[in-house]
């Protein structure tokens, strides 16, 4: 069954934020810790917002992924910060991360980024496992290190392709 990536518009936001709350319930085992938050409204924001971009991995037409990220105020413009990548626990295994990793890879080489980083969260060892799966390398946390873990991706230590 293969995969479709495109961009998300403004009527996926529905949909992203109930893929996004399936996701992350499976490292929140006491539930989410911003609940009260409006998905819904949180994605469309994303969506729309100037200089970010959000990708859809599609599947027979359901929403089956999601990748959102941008270079924020202040950093270098050849680095991007990959803020959310959730793919539904009902297709894990299943090749829609790599399909939609390699999405966001060929979007960041053509864009003339060169490094990525992202934050995941402790407890979430197999989000962890497939990030370094693909290239990314954890921080050393420190002194007082917090619930998440920073990793980076050097785009120019990846093949071709990948």
């Amino acid at each position: 069954m293969p995969t479709v990536i495109r961009s998300a518009v403004t009527a996926d936001a529905p949909a992203l934020a109930a893929l996004h709350a399936r996701a992350r319930a499976t490292y929140y085992p006491e539930g989410l810790p911003d609940e009260a938050v409006d998905g819904t409204a949180m994605w469309q924001a994303g969506i729309e917002r100037r200089g970010g971009h959000v990708l859809c991995a599609v599947r027979e037409g359901l929403i089956v992924g999601l990748a959102s990220f941008r270079t924020p105020e202040g950093e270098a413009a050849d680095t991007v910060v990959l803020f959310q990548f959730h793919v539904d626990p009902d297709h894990w295994r299943a090749g829609v991360g790599a399909d939609l990793h390699a999405a966001c890879v060929e979007e960041w080489r053509a864009d003339g980024i060169r490094e990525a980083s992202l934050d995941v969260h402790r407890e979430n060892r197999r989000a962890q496992a497939f990030y370094v799966r693909h290239g990314w390398r954890p921080e050393d946390p420190g002194e007082g290190a917090s619930t998440h873990l920073r990793m980076r991706l050097c785009l120019t230590d990846l093949p071709a392709g990948e």
